[in-house]
């Protein structure tokens, strides 16, 4: 299969490329789009051949469930059993917006998309062109991140194309995501609501809409044998194809333990890498070093962490080492996918 780029501007949007992309939907076939996040890869929600071919075409095993992308409150209810009050208030806040809410889906929705399960995951993303891409596909797209399974999601179209080229019909290039990190999830079937991923809209502003929320216990911890609710919950995800261990505690300490094992590498013949921030970057003797940003801006370290793990990988950096980012709010997203991409190895120094 040839996989057709076209590069789609959001202030121009090429309506004759969305119509041919949405016919491709339409059809049973697969285009990866751009996001506000990442990009997703997207196929037909309500069309069970359609889910199989996104599991097929990222390796995915097919009980990671699907979010369902909509662009319109109107097209929610055919897909729920009921939308919640709870929903209501989050949509009216959130949406357009990075939050993905689960809800009880409907008959509409087949077991396919939803890994098995009798919820769905739903998302409004607010990038122009990935709205005007869902209305022309029919108003539902089921679209996990545009990446082989286990590897760092893409935040602008080549990563898509290194995974995907021959795998699918159509990559719509939209330019670079520009949040960089995927959605937050909260669970609405459960009370109180539950935070499955945590991302840009962070638990301190879901509480503020809806009072108490919780948080899953695996969003900083090793990942259970139950089937996940929500996408990136139980197996490895974001990984780098070199070896990433987390170094925790104070800064002095963090810094000579790693370089210490840079050294140990580059004895071993081993090409080394480094993630750190702008305050620490210089104190380390890395193949190749790369900051996220200033430490107190998380925006910044979440927009650039999966282009910096795709970096490594086109530079083929066998062992990596990062600084651990904890924190509340944005932090705690980024912390959650470099445990996840890191196989939660964390050294404590």
């Amino acid at each position: 299969m040839d996989t057709k780029v076209v590069r789609i501007d959001e202030s121009h949007k090429d309506e004759a490329l969305l119509r041919e992309a949405g016919e491709i939907i339409q059809s049973g076939g697969l285009v990866a789009f751009p996001t506000e996040t990442v990009y997703g890869l997207g196929g037909d929600a309500l069309n069970p051949a359609s889910s199989r071919k996104i599991y097929e075409a990222k390796g995915r095993p097919s009980d990671n469930p699907l979010i369902v992308h909509i662009a319109d409150m109107e097209t929610l209810p055919a897909i729920v059993k009921s939308v919640p009050e709870t929903a209501k208030k989050l949509a009216d806040a959130f949406w357009p917006g990075p939050l993905t809410m689960i809800m009880e889906k409907s008959d509409l929705v087949p077991k396919e998309t939803t890994g098995g399960l009798d919820t769905v995951a739903v998302r409004m993303p607010s990038d122009a062109v990935a709205l005007s891409f869902i209305r022309a596909a029919g108003g539902y797209v089921a679209a996990p991140s545009a990446n082989r399974s286990g590897r760092p999601s893409p935040t602008r179209a080549s990563y898509v194309a290194q995974d995907m080229e021959g795998r699918i019909e159509m990559i719509l290039d939209g330019g670079d995501a520009t949040l960089g990190l995927e959605s937050t999830i909260v669970d609405l079937t459960v009370e109180p609501p539950t935070i499955l991923r945590p991302g840009f809209i962070t638990g301190e502003m879901l509480r503020q809409k809806l009072g108490r929320v919780e948080e899953d216990g695996t969003l900083f911890r090793a990942d259970s044998g139950q089937a996940p609710k929500a996408p990136g919950m139980k197996y490895r995800h974001y990984a780098p194809e070199g070896e990433l261990v987390i170094v925790k505690g104070a800064a002095a300490a963090v810094t000579d333990y790693i370089n210490g094992r840079l050294l140990e590498g580059r004895r071993g013949h081993k090409k080394t890498g480094v993630i750190a921030t702008d305050e620490t970057i210089a104190a380390y003797g890395a193949d190749v070093s790369r900051s996220v940003g200033k430490r107190a801006d998380a925006a910044a370290a979440a927009k650039g962490l999966y282009r910096i793990l795709r970096e490594f990988d086109d530079e083929g950096v066998e062992l990596i080492y990062s600084e651990s980012f904890d924190g509340e709010g944005i932090s705690q997203a980024v912390m959650n996918r470099l445990l996840k991409a890191a196989g939660h190895r964390v050294i404590d120094v």
